[in-house]
């Protein structure tokens, strides 16, 4: 197994999780960024409007949600967020999803050349990937080709982390694959493929889903052994941090409870940081 694990070293222990977070003013006003592991909406090449209203629907612990990738494209992102996240000091790991494996090596090769980019996280775990024009990752084997396109074009000495969905059935030789490929870690715990309200396909997040992640992620411990992890689904607060890296991980991602409490990640590190000071 390939993986970088010296260019992991150093997370989080608490990331933002993509999308989350806004473009990172919206977060400023609640959480430091300087030196908060920041990861960014999806970007793809071309702007995206994302889906139709309402986009998000509350559930009774959790959301679903049908936002379709909005964004406003590389260059605009480059131009205009990236490096308002760079000053405010945060170690901005850029989100991104593609319709082609050459659509993921041109942002590889593209943010490998944009000043602050302090890593990279493929999406590989959208839950409707084909009604989205994304190149579908669903075998284990795709998501590997993937992230070994991605890691092609993207400086050795940082970061790629690869973000699959918590699915128990594929977890184990998705993860495998992608360490292979040549990821850095694995983040595990993204959407689950939900509907939304009047039917369109979503994606369930929160509390919700926080038992799945955590079987996953145990799931890949026992088969793979000591490989870097981070997990993600439903924390909201450091006992929830702490299953996750009890049982393996490295770091942990909060994402879902940013949207009811924005301070959810500048609380959660304080608590971390109070326990490993005891």
């Amino acid at each position: 197994m390939s993986a970088s694990t010296d260019a992991g070293r150093g997370f989080g222990p608490v990331m933002v999780a993509s999308g989350c977070g806004g473009t990172g003013r919206e977060l400023a006003a609640f959480a430091d960024l300087a030196g908060l592991d920041f990861v960014t909406r999806s970007i793809t090449l071309d702007p995206r409007r994302g889906g139709p209203s309402p986009r998000i629907a509350e559930t009774p612990s959790g959301l679903v949600n049908a936002v379709g990738l909005d964004n406003p494209g590389l260059e605009h992102f480059l131009a205009t967020e990236l490096p308002l996240l760079v000053r405010a000091g945060a170690r901005v790991f850029v989100s991104v999803a593609g319709a082609t494996l050459g659509e993921y090596a041109d942002l590889a090769r593209r943010l490998s050349r944009a000043p602050g980019v302090g890593g990279l996280e493929v999406n590989l775990g959208a839950p409707d990937q084909v009604g989205q024009g994304l190149f579908e990752v669903r075998e284990p084997f795709h998501a590997a080709s993937v992230v070994a396109a991605v890691r092609r074009e993207f400086p050795a000495d940082l970061p790629v982390l690869a973000k699959l969905r918590p699915d128990l059935t594929r977890v184990v030789e998705g993860a495998r694959g992608v360490l292979d490929a040549g990821a850095t870690a694995v983040v595990i715990g993204n959407a689950v493929p939900a509907s939304m309200p009047d039917g369109r396909p979503a994606g369930l997040t929160g509390p919700a889903i926080m038992p799945v992640a955590l079987r996953c992620l145990a799931e890949v411990t026992a088969e793979l052994g000591p490989v870097p992890l981070i997990g993600a689904g439903g924390i909201t607060d450091a006992a929830d941090a702490r299953r996750f890296l009890d049982l393996g991980a490295m770091a942990v991602q909060i994402g879902t409870a940013l949207l009811h409490d924005p301070t959810t990640v500048t609380r959660v590190r304080a608590a971390l940081t109070r326990e490993e000071t005891r």
